[in-house]
């Protein structure tokens, strides 16, 4: 699902709501999740899961052309970790 799939989706189960106003409040939260994941703070969705920063350290990679080694910085990653009332619905038998 897309973003623009999921402002529709949102603005036909919220008929009392205007479109561009949904539209605004997705791109809020989307925009909040991110401020505090690149602040370092973890994001909790009670039912649906985490979202937290973890950090790779430096490593030694290889060119998959040259097989020569390349030197691989740290870096941080986006992390998410499902919730239990997520894993269970998606593991439920249909």
């Amino acid at each position: 699902m897309t973003r623009s799939e999921l402002v529709a989706r949102l603005a036909a189960a919220n008929p009392h709501l205007y479109q561009r106003d949904v539209e605004r409040i997705v791109t809020t939260i989307f925009e909040e999740i991110s401020a505090a994941l690149a602040r370092g703070d973890r994001v909790e969705l009670r039912g649906f899961g985490a979202f937290s920063v973890k950090q790779r350290g430096s490593r030694v990679g290889r060119n998959p052309r040259t097989g020569q080694a390349v030197s691989v910085t740290a870096k941080h990653i986006p992390y998410f970790k499902t919730g239990k009332q997520l894993r269970e619905r998606l593991n439920t038998d249909a």
